[in-house]
């Protein structure tokens, strides 16, 4: 079939904005593929990591992100037969995989690993770029974002309920940072779409923001207007 016929919706957006369990309740309703593009950036982040690999070595970094051969298995990343599902959360590894992201050859090399999701009956695919650059013909584009103290008060909640000793002001201060990174990068900055509907989430539940993207995905697959 024809790829440009399996529908994608992309869900861009800043870090801890909700895309990533937004776009898998709206993936499991439709029962679409989902693609969480961020797991991949936080892989090669990890692998920095543990590699002692310095960030401005844009080789280095790009070798790494050649070699990942992640799998995605009923929830959970497996690099090799390691389990890294909670370990690639961090905000240690969140911040490396925010400065692999800057570099465009770290891109280039994970460009066709996201593009081979695309797969029937459709793919929702979560990221910053997913609909301005990896995948611009999606019939749906979302921006889904919300105030930084709104995104860093929902990260704090989760790391505090994982046991992980963190203050809510230095995430505050940190996600403010990544996103100017992530804004002002050279390549594939993190922007709205071209076409892409804004939605600021920081009055919505999780609920409310996937009926709202559904509900828009219900207009374009019938050809409706807003």
């Amino acid at each position: 079939m024809n790829e440009a016929a399996i529908p994608v919706i992309a869900i861009d957006g800043p870090t801890a904005s909700g895309k990533g369990t937004v776009a898998q309740r709206v993936a499991q309703t439709l029962g679409f593929h989902y693609l969480d593009s961020g797991a991949l950036y936080r892989i090669v982040g990890l692998a920095c990591l543990r590699s002692h690999v310095d960030f401005s070595d844009m080789a280095a970094v790009t070798a790494h992100a050649i070699a990942i051969a992640p799998r995605f298995v009923c929830g959970r990343v497996l690099l090799g037969d390691e389990d890294i599902s909670k370990e690639i959360r961090t905000e240690e590894v969140g911040t490396a995989a925010s400065l692999a992201a800057q570099i465009p050859s770290v891109r280039d090399a994970l460009f066709e690993l996201q593009r081979r999701e695309r797969k029937q009956p459709g793919l929702v695919a979560d990221g910053r770029d997913m609909g301005s650059v990896i995948f611009p013909d999606a019939c749906l584009k979302v921006f889904l974002t919300a105030s930084v103290e709104t995104r860093a008060r929902r990260r704090y909640k989760q790391l505090i309920e994982k046991g992980i000793d963190v203050k809510l002001d230095t995430l505050v201060s940190e996600m403010a940072e990544r996103d100017r990174r992530d804004m002002q990068r050279m390549h594939a900055p993190l922007v709205p779409a071209e076409g892409a509907k804004i939605l600021d989430s920081s009055c919505l539940t999780i609920q409310e923001t996937v009926v709202k993207i559904l509900h828009w995905y219900d207009q374009v697959s019938l050809g409706g207007a807003d």
